[in-house]
């Protein structure tokens, strides 16, 4: 992670890392259709929308350390998946913005209890911090690829240690994270989930704003 220095502000770094300036290629931003200014703009109002969805539930500070601890992962570039939904740059984003909504839409309507008010936005957000590591961009075929160099395998066990790198995970998040695949676990792993989810209800709700996010409205 790049290190804070007094020099360097926390928010300084956040506003470099967010920077929209044209690249070199840009002549002084004379082409308007420049790809990696685009890139650039997608970015910032991934992270934008990011800060201003988390700001309901955590202060600014939380936020912005959320945002570089995230940022640093690749959270705000990495694909959702290469051949399935989000399979574009940003689409972890994407996907992780469309569950939080889902599951604050589904904690509305059905009167869903949280042991910690901010639970929603943290799991929707955090669910699959895995797939950070999971893909690598190639430069030499211009696409996302499987990252063949992973050190620890998993997906919700491994999102869930993942988040708690970051923050502190109350049992009920934990368990959300682990068994946010619901079925689409490892078979042998269905009577954990099914156990999970009579101890954290809310497990299933989070399987369900996945699902919604992923299979209904493609992202």
């Amino acid at each position: 992670m790049r290190e804070i220095t007094p020099e360097k502000s926390l928010q300084q770094l956040l506003e470099e890392t967010t920077s929209t300036r044209q690249c070199e290629g840009c002549f002084g931003g004379a082409l308007t259709d420049c790809e990696e200014c685009l890139k650039r703009e997608h970015r910032a109002d991934r992270k934008d929308r990011f800060r201003e969805l988390m700001s309901n539930a955590f202060d600014t500070d939380e936020v912005n350390h959320m945002e570089y601890d995230l940022d640093e992962l690749g959270f705000f570039d990495a694909p959702a998946s290469i051949k399935y939904h989000g399979c574009e740059t940003g689409g972890l984003f994407e996907h992780s913005y469309c569950v939080t909504n889902t599951l604050l839409r589904l904690t509305e309507d059905l009167g869903l209890k949280w042991k910690m008010e901010r639970s929603p936005y943290l799991i929707g957000m955090f669910h699959d911090l895995c797939k950070c590591e999971s893909y690598t961009w190639s430069n030499t075929a211009a696409k996302w690829e499987y990252n063949k160099e992973m050190t620890l395998p998993g997906h919700g066990e491994k999102s869930a240690m993942m988040a708690m790198r970051l923050t502190y995970l109350s049992e009920e998040e934990m368990m959300c994270i682990r068994w946010h695949m619901g079925a689409f676990d490892d078979n042998k792993n269905w009577e954990y989930f099914t156990r999970a989810v009579r101890e954290n209800p809310n497990v299933l709700y989070v399987h369900m704003a996945d699902m919604i996010a992923s299979q209904v409205h493609g992202v």
